[in-house]
């Protein structure tokens, strides 16, 4: 092993303690000897003092033997310690080159506080890979989902310039409603986003909820009446501290998941206090989803396998996000009719959080 940096370093002052213990002992002997003839010198051998020859032999090997085991003690040493540090070294580096799978090595777990260090690191990497395994999973989802009103615009206003379409009124509304698509796509990224990040502003006030739920079942009446979605209200809690806006949004967002992919039937909305939370919940008679899916059901741009098409894939997450920055959750269970059941859970009382005074 080539003795540079640390390693040499740990060398020389194992060897230089290992010299100075040894002249050590040499020097207090001959001070114990000098006081021994001042003090006693009627008991003090004259010849005693001096070194004979097989002793300066054996103060020689004893000092060489000593500088071997320490310097044999020092490499021992510096190579375990030196190991999972080198380890860490090289890992970042590869890192830094764009290796995001490198690990460093810490097989002695003995030496705490490296092997802490090396443990650390790979937390960190794992991390990393995986926060850059997601955004790029992220930029190719939006990419995608972004992909198809894009193309659907410019082909229609392709063919509109061309005097393919007739640009009469239902061409416009099926271009208006592209571009509310559209915007409604960009809206919930912002929102997903915006709570990833912990920004996301709620403007909280005491509003009735139930008031809130039955307008915005009115208002989308007659597109769940066209899906064959029938909402059936069970309303119990009035008065509630929340932000209204980003509640309709999660409820609409619940609602515009069940028209897509529930089966015709009715829909179950409602509102309970619970063990000190407020408790939304919404629904549906079936198909239900795959108790395998259940987990990641809120998670962006996830779809169940056997799913229906349709949706960005960003609805669920929205109805998270919003819960998650009402300091509350959200949650998926199956019902015992074989549909499934979405709760949005936040507290009654929100700490630190005080409502904005009215303009």
């Amino acid at each position: 092993m080539k003795l540079v940096g640390l390693s040499r370093q740990i060398a020389l002052t194992m060897m230089a303690m290992a010299f100075g213990v040894t002249l050590l002992v040499v020097l207090t002997s001959y001070a114990f000897y000098y006081v021994w003839q001042t003090y006693w010198p009627e008991q003090f051998p004259e010849s005693a003092i001096v070194p004979t020859g097989p002793e300066w032999v054996w103060l020689l090997m004893t000092t060489l033997t000593a500088l071997a085991l320490a310097a044999f003690v020092a490499i021992n040493l510096s190579r375990r310690i030196l190991a999972p540090l080198n380890s860490v070294t090289d890992s970042i580096r590869r890192v830094a080159q764009g290796d995001l799978s490198a690990r460093a090595v810490a097989d002695d777990l003995s030496l705490g506080e490296a092997a802490q260090l090396a443990e650390d690191f790979n937390r960190l990497a794992d991390q990393l890979q995986r926060m850059t395994e997601e955004q790029t999973f992220w930029n190719a989802a939006i990419a995608h989902e972004l992909r198809t009103p894009v193309t659907i615009l410019r082909g229609r206003l392709q063919g509109l310039a061309e005097g393919v379409f007739h640009p009469d009124e239902r061409q416009f509304r099926s271009l208006l409603l592209q571009v509310e698509g559209l915007n409604q796509l960009i809206e919930d990224l912002r929102v997903v986003s915006l709570a990833e990040s912990g920004h996301l502003s709620l403007h909280y006030q005491h509003v009735d909820l139930a008031a809130e739920i039955r307008a915005l079942v009115d208002f989308i009446g007659d597109s769940l009446a066209k899906a064959g979605q029938y909402p059936v209200l069970d309303l119990q809690i009035t008065e509630t501290y929340c932000d209204p806006t980003r509640i309709r949004q999660a409820l609409l967002a619940l609602l515009d998941n069940t028209k897509r992919h529930a089966t015709p039937g009715t829909i179950l909305i409602q509102t309970r206090v619970e063990n000190g939370l407020y408790r939304l919940s919404v629904s549906d008679e079936g198909p239900g989803i795959p108790e395998a899916f259940i987990p990641h059901v809120f998670t962006a741009f996830r779809r169940s396998p056997d799913t229906r098409s349709g949706g960005s894939g960003l609805g669920l997450a929205v109805v998270a996000a919003i819960a998650r920055a009402h300091g509350g959750q959200s949650l998926c269970s199956a019902t015992p009719q074989g549909g499934t059941r979405f709760d949005i859970c936040f507290p009654r009382q929100c700490p630190n959080l005080h409502p904005e005074p009215e303009q």
